[in-house]
């Protein structure tokens, strides 16, 4: 006897095929059964004839705090959301040397959040412990993440690691693959990752490559350097022969609107030549990050305590103003030609800054009288430098190109904010893709879109037998309408659930049913499968 049967449905099964009517049988935690019969089970979910998909896996995400404050999940799972992958852009609590800690901390909280919970880890096996050991609601799976290995390693430091700095990386990152990692992640454009010289990054991937891992990067540039960014990272991957992941491939600042078209020529060149290349996209056309990422590279040497120095410094703060006035060729200056206007305040944590919240540094500089850099500058001096932002800087139809892009998967590059008005890709990214890009503009169909979040991030990020609804694989499912399900989340309201998402399945057990969590618990590490 199964232990649940979901009939009635629709059955999208993550391959890309069309959907067809059918059954879905489960027992313990697996699919047992896809097709018309109807064997009995102790549990029937009467699906309705809506849609039955594989849950969806947010390969690009940075819940690496927030799924140990808040194991139950609820803002993935009411999207459909089975499986998050962390980690990303060489951003992670791990791994944690004392000399070292605070300055990590300081690295990764403006972006994961600031833990509840005492960090009761130092290596990256510990860190997946704790999340294996953690009552979760859904699957997590983690990178290495090179910023953090070189701040254990070497600090802030913006020189080349010396031969033993390298060999202490290498060790930390083969313990980090060996405990379980799907691969290397780095952020090209945040420091201390951006002080890595290809070379440098070249020599860490070797390790990734002798453990069949994945190469994921944040690039160096993703305005006027987008192309020469690309260009470097593939040379990265072709000198390690590691397989190379793009995280969200766009094109930032009207001046480099199209040049994505460009880039993934580069990847499908790159793909004809023998190398294993994708990329990720998420259906937004702002993006979220901290205030501190518009500054020039060099100020932000150091770490932030360095950065607030820089702008106490009256000499200092004067070269950053006159940088930040002007197109740069050596960095993406991307304010420059999409303006202060576009730049929205999203979550601050002085009370007396909360009125900022969902305004535009353009406004509040008219508010006050002052220059947008300057007021940008004093709120950074005031907030210690912890500003998240909302920023308008690509073009939709760039956005389509890479959606349709068969070797594009989605995923919501959602940063960690339960306060203030996060981008609305935190609560909505999944179910937008239904409404806006598969129901209303036809630019996937709902295959392709399910393909997209399921069985293709699956098979790129090493997760096994997930991602597909056939026999012998987890049980992760969602049941949504397909009329119905639509995001709500705005950029002015975003803290709203989407609708049409009835059921999901983690591990075979119903987790979600109706937006209402059942306080299963059924989630668990998922460590590399080779």
């Amino acid at each position: 006897m199964l232990d649940t049967l979901i009939k009635n449905g629709k059955i999208i099964d993550g391959s890309g095929n069309p959907w067809f009517y059918g059954n879905v049988g489960i027992k313990n935690g697996e699919i047992a059964s896809v097709g018309a019969s109807t064997p009995e089970a102790k549990e029937i979910v009467d699906a309705e004839g809506n849609m039955v998909a594989p849950g969806f896996i947010d390969g690009h995400c940075h819940s690496d705090l927030m799924i140990l404050d808040y194991p139950e999940s609820e803002i993935k799972l009411q999207q459909g959301v089975t499986t998050e992958v962390v980690g990303n852009c060489g951003l992670a609590p791990v791994p944690v040397n004392p000399l070292h800690k605070i300055d990590l901390q300081n690295y990764v909280e403006p972006v994961l959040g600031k833990a509840n919970k005492e960090w009761k880890w130092q290596t990256i096996s510990d860190y997946f412990h704790q999340l294996d050991q953690s009552l979760l609601s859904e699957n997590i799976a983690s990178y290495v993440a090179h910023g953090s290995l070189r701040i254990a390693v070497m600090g802030f430091e913006n020189r080349p690691p010396t031969k033993e700095e390298m060999r202490e990386m290498k060790f930390i990152l083969e313990e980090g693959m060996k405990a379980g990692a799907i691969g290397l992640s780095i952020g090209l454009l945040y420091s201390p990752g951006s002080y890595a010289a290809k070379e440098e990054l070249a020599e860490l991937c070797q390790v990734v490559a002798r453990y069949n891992g994945l190469f994921s990067t944040h690039i160096r540039g993703e305005g006027n350097n987008l192309i020469p960014s690309v260009k470097e990272v593939i040379w990265i991957a072709d000198k390690a022969n590691v397989p190379l992941h793009v995280s969200h491939l766009k094109a930032a600042g009207k001046r480099n609107w199209g040049k994505v078209c460009e880039a993934m020529d580069l990847i499908e060149q790159a793909r004809s030549n023998g190398m294993d290349v994708t990329c990720d996209v998420y259906p937004y056309s702002a993006g979220s990050t901290m205030l501190t990422t518009l500054l020039p590279p060099w100020s932000l040497e150091g770490g932030l305590n360095s950065v607030l120095g820089r702008l106490k410094d009256p000499k200092e703060r004067m070269k950053i103003k006159q940088e930040l006035l002007q197109e740069q060729e050596d960095w993406d200056n991307l304010v420059v030609s999409t303006g202060w206007e576009s730049v929205i305040i999203s979550s601050v944590h002085s009370p007396g800054l909360k009125k900022f919240e969902g305004k535009t540094v353009l406004a509040i500089s008219e508010e006050s009288g002052k220059n947008p850099v300057d007021q940008a500058l004093d709120l950074l001096l005031e907030e210690n430098g912890n500003i998240g932002i909302v920023f308008f800087h690509m073009d939709e139809t760039d956005i389509k190109h890479v959606l349709r892009y068969q070797n594009a998967l989605i995923a919501s590059d959602s940063l960690t904010c339960y306060t203030g008005k996060p981008h609305p890709r935190l609560y909505g990214t999944f179910p937008r893709v239904y409404s806006k890009y598969v129901r209303q503009e036809s630019i996937l169909t709902v295959e392709e879109a399910v393909r997209k979040m399921t069985s293709f991030p699956a098979r790129r990020f090493g997760l096994g037998k997930r991602g597909l609804l056939t026999e012998g694989y987890a049980a992760d499912l969602v049941v949504f309408a397909s009329e119905e399900i639509s995001d709500q989340a705005t950029y002015a309201e975003p803290a709203h659930y989407p609708e049409g998402v009835e059921y999901v399945f983690v591990n075979g057990k119903l987790t979600m049913k109706e937006k209402t969590h059942t306080s299963l618990t059924c989630g668990c590490f998922l460590p590399q499968a080779l």
